[in-house]
Parts: structure tokens; sequence; C-alpha cells
């Protein structure tokens, strides 16, 4: 191989983080506004990752690739990476303030870290050439970050075990990924404990008043990021201004993310599309009980769901 087209293997970690709802966000602000928000979220993305000595890969829209133990490995390139992303959890905070100065709508990112050999080189052409890696662990940080809810860092099953005694996390969650035969472990970040201890922010959608109601709701299934044509409909059982319970016809696995139409009296008429990941179901006689988290709704929507609760509450 000429010097130009090299590739070696090298065993890195990958931070792949990605918004919550960012597509539904985009249809709902201005083109401006959004640029603006991105910016001002990967600009303080940036400065984090390269504090904690990270490589940022690429950015993806509103995803971003990082990459420790590029171009040189060191023994800690794990447990930086993993603090790096508990700090990107505890910026987002300061980001949502100046988004809700600015009136607009909260943003929640997930993320997802795996540890493997990956094979990084220079690729492209002689018009144009970066620096980047490829192969299945890549793959697999990018499948584990989209299970990943608002908030939330999952650790793939070789992260977890390569850092051992310098993190807590929550108990193994067995899912299975696209491009693998058998079920992959994923574990969620709650601590890193080295140098000292710091704490992944909670998004608990408890955290939030929750409300009983009876409305119709209308939903799609998404794979990726298509909405699939077809259409269910069912019924909210209660709601908050994060989440809600909804009674469905039909399964919906843990980590699924769906398209929600909302019938709400709260829109005075109109409806409202939101996109939602499940968290949980249960089977009941006809029917199953599924929990789901908004992961993406308009800041119309987002005023509108949370004057609903409150004028229920202060009525009660």
């Amino acid at each position: 191989m000429t010097k130009e087209t090299s590739a070696e293997v090298k065993t890195i970690t990958i931070v792949l983080s990605d918004l919550r709802g960012f597509t539904a966000m985009s249809e709902s602000c201005q083109a401006t506004e959004v640029i603006a928000l991105l910016n001002r979220y990967l600009a303080r993305m940036s400065e984090i990752i390269i504090g904690h000595g990270g490589v940022i890969d690429k950015f993806m829209g509103d995803a971003i690739l990082a990459l420790f133990g590029v171009p040189e490995a060191s023994e800690d390139d794990l447990e930086r990476a993993i603090r790096c992303a508990v700090d990107m959890q505890c910026a987002m905070d300061q980001i949502n303030q100046q988004n809700e100065a600015a009136g607009l709508p909260f943003i929640f990112m997930g993320i997802g870290i795996n540890t493997g050999e990956v094979a990084a080189g220079s690729i492209g052409s002689d018009v144009h050439r970066e620096y980047t890696v490829i192969g299945n662990e890549v793959n697999l940080a990018s499948r584990i970050e989209a299970y990943s809810l608002r908030g939330q860092i999952l650790l793939s099953e070789q992260s977890r075990h390569l850092v051992g005694d310098a993190v807590e996390t929550g108990e193994a969650n067995e899912v299975y990924v696209k491009g693998r035969r058998e079920p992959v472990r994923l574990y969620e970040l709650a601590a890193v404990l080295k140098p000292e201890r710091l704490c992944v922010p909670r998004r608990d959608p408890r955290q939030s008043p929750r409300i009983q109601v009876n409305m119709p709701l209308m939903f799609q299934c998404v794979e990726g990021k298509a909405v699939l044509p077809e259409k269910y409909e069912g019924e909210v059982l209660d709601i908050s201004y994060t989440g809600m319970l909804t009674r469905v016809p039909r399964y919906l696995p843990p980590y699924a993310e769906i398209k929600i139409t909302l019938s709400l009296s709260m829109m005075a008429g109109e409806t409202a599309a939101v996109y939602a990941k499940v968290l949980r179901s249960v089977k009941t006689d006809n029917s199953y009980e599924s929990s789901v988290e908004f992961t993406g709704l308009g800041a119309d929507a987002q005023k509108a769901i949370k004057y609903f609760i409150d004028r229920i509450i202060g009525s009660g």
C-alpha cells in the first residue's frame, strides 16, 4: 500500500452521541434557530471532547462521533472516554437554559460507548481525503447509541468489562441489534469513580407530575429514520411533561421508536406529532399498556402539554 492509502488496525474507544427528537424540533422551528442551537450544542460538546483528549471524527447532523486512542493510544483512553460522556450529559443543563431563554424547546442526548478493533486510516481521493475509522465495532457503537434514552449513557459489554471498578452501572440488559445473531449486553452508566465520583444526571420522566386522562392517539412504528406507513389506534391513560402511559393493540418492544399523533384538547382541536421511545410494555386482556418517553416534540406542543397538565392539577 502507498502512504496515502495505508490503514492500520487499532483498539480504540468510540463515543457516539445523538440528540433525541432533533428531526421533530427542526420541523417546528425556523432554520436559522435550528442552526444557532446546533452550533451552540456542537461548540460545547467539542470543547468537552477535546478537553478529555478525544478526537472528533465527524459531525453527522446532530450526531457526534468521537474517538479515544487515535492517533496514539494511552492506557486511560477508555476511562477518559467515559468521563467525557458524563461531562457531555452534565453540560446539557446549561444548553437547555440557553434554549429556554431563546424560546426554543429543551433537547436531550443519548450516548453509546464501545471499545474494540477498528481499521484507521485516510480515505477519499485527490479531491477530498479524511482520516476516519471503520469496522464492526464502529457499527456496534451506533447500534448501542440508538438504544439510549434521553440523558442515558450505554456501555457495550467489552467497554464495561475493560473499565472494571472505575465505574458504577446498572444490570445488564440484553437486546438484539442489526448485524448480530446473538443478543448484545448493554450497561447503563450511573457514575464514574476515578479520579473522583461523578454521577450521570438523571432525566427521569417520573420527576414531572402525571395526570390520568382518556385521550385517543394514533401511532406509527419507526425503523431507522423511516416512519412506516401502517397506522394503529390507541389511547393515552396518563401523561406527564416527558412521557405517557398508553393502551395499544400490539406489542411494542422496549427501545422501539414510534411516531404518535395526538388528538389533544390542549392543542385546541389540532393534532400534534410526537416521537417517543418505548420503556416497557405489559400485556393486558386484549391489548398492551406501553410506557413511552418523548424523544421529540415541537416547542408549541411542549408548551401546550405543560399548560394542559398544570391547568388540570391547578383545578383539582
